[in-house]
């Protein structure tokens, strides 16, 4: 059968194929269009990225809790209210001129959910999961980060600690408040496989 006509179609066809499968459970009763939304702004708000966003903004521009997370992550973001499932303990890495951090989980995909919400496919994947510890320059470099003169080091999440990686401030943020500095902040600098944005 023919099918070589376009179809007038926002969505790639993943979210095509979701959208419809809602539609269809909406149409039959079985879902409520609006709790999907909440749970979606659940984990994209309130225990998605941004949470950990807010986590490294606030190290940047308050020394005194930059020092506390790296003493005891647990408590310092429990402090800003993120705690909860895959987050109960947490251990905040911090990237220098030296030193770049990179996440992995070799066993499964431990991922501290409460700071950076559900992980992405990549992060559970195989390949991920052992190249990140054999070949993590290789790795970065794949995701568009090329570091020759920075050693890395490769920290392996368990069920029993999670990782926060608190990539380095971007110069010309001085000033700075906490929700602008957090705009900077993406999931995966927080992995490890990206750096903060800079400033426009």
């Amino acid at each position: 059968m023919s099918h070589d006509h376009d179809h007038d179609n926002e969505f790639d066809p993943f979210a095509a194929r979701v959208r419809a499968l809602e539609t269809i459970l909406t149409h039959k009763g079985l879902i409520d269009p609006g709790a999907i939304d909440v749970i979606v702004d659940t984990y994209e708000t309130r225990i998605g990225p941004r949470n950990g966003a807010r986590v490294v903004a606030k190290a940047w521009a308050d020394p005194e809790f930059a020092a506390w997370l790296e003493r005891d992550a647990t408590a310092a973001i429990g402090s800003l209210g993120y705690t909860g499932r895959q987050g109960e303990h947490m251990q905040a890495v911090f990237n220098t001129e030296d030193t770049h951090n990179l996440v992995v989980c070799t066993l499964c995909s431990c991922y501290p959910w409460s700071v950076l919400g559900l992980p992405p496919v990549w992060y559970k994947a195989p390949p991920y999961r052992s190249r990140a510890v054999i070949d993590p320059r290789g790795v970065l470099e794949e995701f568009g980060l090329t570091l020759p003169a920075t050693k890395i080091r490769v920290w392996d999440s368990t069920a029993e600690l999670r990782y926060l990686v608190v990539p380095m401030r971007p110069g010309g943020t001085e000033g700075w408040g906490e929700d602008r500095l957090a705009d900077l902040v993406s999931r995966d600098a927080m992995i490890g496989t990206g750096l903060a944005r800079q400033p426009a």
